[in-house]
C-alpha cells in the first residue's frame, strides 16, 4: 500500500519535472507525459482501492524535520474520506487531462500548461493524503501555486495576469488565518495528527476550541472562495477552460470543503464555529445564486454557480459532514461536465464566450449538447440524476433542523431553498441561450461537434452525472463487491455509511416528503419560468432591457470588488503610505541611521578635544584625574 500510495503521489510530480526540464518545445511530448502520468495514477489509484477491504484504513507516518521539540511528519492516511477525494481528483483529472489534449490543440504553450497540470496533481493528491495539518498546509500552498501559474497560462494578456495576482493574494488572506489555526492547534495540543487529534477530541470535549476552529475556517473561505472572499473566482476563469474544470470546480476549491470534512470528521469543530460555516456559506449558496443571473460570460455563470453549490457543501459540512462529501462528489461529475461543455463551444465557436451571441447548437454540437443537458438537469436536481440524491439531502436535513429549532436553522433553510430554485433559473439562461434558438454571431453559425479527444471525457462525465450517485443511493455491488455501480466501494464506505444513519433519521422528520415534493415543483417551476424569460434565445438579456437597476445589481456581485477596490485605495495605501513615512523616514532613516551618524560624530568630536595634543589641555587632565583617584580611594 505504501508504494502505490506514493507512486499515485509522485507520478504526477515526475511528470511535471520531465516535462518542464526537457519537453518544453516539444510539440506533444509534454500532453502525452503528462495524461499517461494521470492515467497511470487513476490506474494506481483503482489497485489500491480494490487490493484491501472497502473498510480498510491505511496510517503511515516518518519524520521529516525535526527543530527542537517540534516535529514535522511526512505521512499518508488512507481511509474512506481519503480514499473518495482521491477517486474524484484522479478520475475527474484524468479526464480532464484527455480533453485538454483536443483543447490546447494550436496552443504554443501547451507543455508549459500540461506540466502545470501535473503539479496541479501531485498537490492536489497531496492533500487528499495527508495525514497531518501541517503537510496538508504544504499541499495547500503547492495547489495555490498551481492554481496562480495556470490562471496566468495567457499572460500576455492583462485579464489573466490581474485574475492569477487577485487568486494569489487573497487566498493568502485566508491561508494566514488557517497556518494561525494550525499553530493554535500545535500549541495548544501538541500534534497536529488527525488520528491523535481524534483520539484527544473523543477522551476530552472539552479541548475543542471556537477560535482554533474558526482560524482553520479562514483557509476554507479563501481556498472555497466563500463569504468574503469570494471576489477571487469568478477573475479566475480569465485561464483555459480545462482549468476552469479541474481546479475551479472540480477538485481545488472542494479542498477546503474536503479540509472541513476532515476537521468534522474528529470533533475539532465547536458547535459555533460549525453555526459560522453553516451561515456565511447558506449566504453565499443564495446570493450567488442571484449573481449568475447577471453574468453574460459562459464560464463567469458557472462560476458562480460553482459558488452557490460550495455554499451547499459549506451548510452540509454544518449539518452533517457527509452531506458535505455527498455533493461534492457529485458536484465534480456534473459541474466538471458543465465547464467541458463549455470549453467545447468555446472552442468551436472561435473562442466566444457571450451567451447571447452564441445560440442554435444542439444541432450542430449533438454530443457536447446532450452532455450539457444531462449535467444541467443533474445540477437543478431533476429526480435519477446524480445531483438531485446530494442537493436533496441537503435541503432535507436543513428543514429537519429547522423544524425544532430556532429562527436561525429556519434562515438557513430558506436560504437553501432559494438556492435550490435560483438554480434552475440561471442555469436555463444559460443552457437555452447557448443550445437553443439560432445562432447570434458567425463563429456560433459556423460551429462543429469537437473531436473524439473532448466528446469522450464529455459523454463519461455525462454518464457520471446522470447515475454517479447511484453507488450511494442504491448501492449496486459488483465485481466480488470491489465495485459499487459505476465507483470503487472503498470510494463510497466513507459516505455510504454514514449517510444510511443520516437518512434513516431524515426519513422521521414529519412532513419532509412533502417538502422534498415542494421543492421538486419549484424547480420545475423555476426551469417554466427560465423558460418564459429565455426560452426563444432572443440574442438578448430581456431582463437587462426592461429592468436595468434589477440586471445591475446582479451584475455587480454586491459591489465586493468596488469595496475592496476602495479599501486598497483610500485606506491600505494611505495607511501604508504614512507607516512608510514614519517608520522608513524617521525612525530608520532620520532616527536610526542619520541619527547614529550624529551620536558618533558627536562622540568623536568629544574625544577629539580631549586629545588636542596642548599641553595646557593634558595638564588639566592630570590634574583632574588625580583628584578623581583621590576620591575613590578616600571617599
Amino acid at each position: 500500500m505504501y508504494f502505490q500510495l506514493n507512486a499515485v503521489l509522485f507520478l504526477p510530480l515526475l511528470s511535471a519535472i520531465v516535462i518542464a526540464l526537457f519537453l518544453r518545445r516539444s510539440r506533444w511530448g509534454g500532453a502525452a507525459v503528462s495524461v499517461v502520468s494521470a492515467g497511470a495514477a487513476f490506474g494506481i489509484a483503482l489497485w489500491a482501492m480494490f487490493s484491501e477491504s472497502p473498510a480498510f484504513a491505511f496510517k503511515s507516518s516518518y519524520e521529516l524535520l525535526k527543530l527542537g521539540g517540534f516535529t514535522l511528519d511526512f505521512g499518508f492516511l488512507f481511509d474512506g474520506l481519503s480514499r473518495n477525494m482521491v477517486f474524484i481528483v484522479c478520475f475527474v483529472g484524468f479526464l480532464i487531462h484527455v480533453f485538454s489534449v483536443g483543447y490546447m490543440d494550436d496552443d504554443s504553450s501547451k507543455s508549459r500548461f500540461f506540466a502545470g497540470m501535473s503539479f496541479f496533481m501531485f498537490s492536489m493528491t497531496g492533500i487528499a493524503l495527508s495525514s497531518n495539518l501541517f503537510m496538508m498546509f504544504i499541499f495547500w500552498e503547492l495547489v495555490g501555486f498551481s492554481s496562480y501559474a495556470l490562471i496566468a497560462h495567457y499572460s500576455d494578456t492583462e485579464e489573466a495576469r490581474a485574475a492569477s495576482k487577485k487568486a494569489f493574494i487573497v487566498n493568502r488572506v485566508g491561508d494566514l488565518g488557517f497556518l494561525l489555526g494550525i499553530i493554535f492547534c500545535y500549541s495548544w495540543l501538541g500534534t497536529t495528527d488527525f488520528s491523535e487529534l481524534a483520539r484527544i477530541f473523543h477522551e476530552d470535549p472539552s479541548k475543542v476550541s471556537t477560535s482554533m476552529g474558526l482560524l482553520v475556517l479562514c483557509g476554507f473561505l479563501g481556498k472555497s472562495a466563500q463569504f468574503p472572499l469570494q471576489v477571487w473566482l469568478p477573475d479566475a476563469m480569465a485561464g483555459p477552460t480545462p482549468v476552469s474544470a479541474l481546479i475551479h470546480a472540480a477538485t481545488m476549491v472542494a479542498a477546503g470543503v474536503f479540509m472541513m470534512a476532515r476537521l468534522a470528521s474528529i470533533g475539532f469543530l465547536s458547535e459555533d464555529a460549525l453555526s459560522a460555516i453553516t451561515a456565511l456559506c447558506a449566504l453565499m449558496a443564495f446570493f450567488a445564486g442571484l449573481w449568475a443571473l447577471g453574468q453574460n460570460d459562459i464560464k463567469k455563470i458557472l462560476a458562480y454557480s460553482t459558488l452557490a453549490h460550495l455554499g451547499l457543501m459549506g451548510v452540509g459540512i454544518g449539518l452533517g459532514y457527509d452531506l458535505a462529501m455527498y455533493h461534492l462528489t457529485t458536484h465534480a461529475f456534473f459541474k466538471a461536465t458543465l465547464f467541458l461543455a463549455a470549453g467545447s463551444v468555446i472552442h468551436a465557436c472561435g473562442h466566444q464566450q457571450d451567451i447571447f451571441k452564441l445560440g442554435g447548437l444542439f444541432k450542430k454540437m449533438p454530443i457536447t449538447s446532450a452532455a450539457a443537458l444531462v449535467a444541467t438537469l443533474s445540477i437543478i436536481a431533476i429526480p435519477y440524476f446524480s445531483g438531485y440524491y446530494s442537493k436533496e439531502a441537503i435541503l432535507a436535513a436543513s428543514y429537519g433542523r429547522s423544524v425544532d429549532g430556532a429562527i436561525f436553522d429556519k434562515i438557513i433553510f430558506w436560504l437553501v431553498m432559494g438556492a435550490a430554485v435560483l438554480t434552475p433559473v440561471y442555469m436555463g439562461r444559460l443552457f437555452f441561450n447557448v443550445f437553443c434558438g439560432k445562432p447570434h454571431s458567425d463563429g456560433a453559425a459556423r460551429a462543429r461537434e469537437s473531436s473524439l479527444w473532448m466528446t469522450l471525457p464529455l459523454a463519461v462525465l455525462a454518464l457520471y452525472s446522470l447515475a454517479g450517485a447511484w453507488s450511494f443511493a442504491y448501492g449496486l455491488l459488483w465485481m466480488d463487491g470491489k465495485m459499487n455501480f459505476l465507483m470503487p466501494s472503498a470510494a463510497t464506505t466513507f459516505i455510504g455509511s454514514v449517510w444510511e444513519i443520516h437518512r434513516s433519521a431524515l426519513l422521521k422528520i414529519p412532513d419532509v416528503h412533502a417538502i422534498k415534493n415542494a421543492a421538486f415543483i419549484a424547480t420545475l417551476a423555476g426551469a417554466v419560468f427560465s423558460y418564459i424569460l429565455y426560452g426563444r434565445s432572443r440574442g438578448y438579456d430581456l431582463v437587462e432591457r426592461r429592468l436595468p437597476g434589477v440586471y445591475r445589481f446582479f451584475n455587480k456581485h454586491g459591489w465586493f470588488d468596488d469595496l475592496y477596490d476602495w479599501y486598497v485605495a483610500k485606506v491600505q495605501q494611505r495607511v501604508a503610505t504614512l507607516l512608510a513615512t514614519f517608520v522608513d523616514l524617521l525612525l530608520i532613516e532620520l532616527l536610526v541611521v542619520r541619527g547614529v551618524g550624529m551620536v558618533c560624530a558627536v562622540i568623536g568630536q568629544g574625544f577629539k578635544r580631549m586629545h588636542d595634543a596642548s599641553a595646557n589641555s593634558e595638564i588639566k587632565w592630570l590634574v583632574a584625574g588625580f583628584a578623581l583617584l583621590m576620591i575613590l580611594i578616600y571617599a
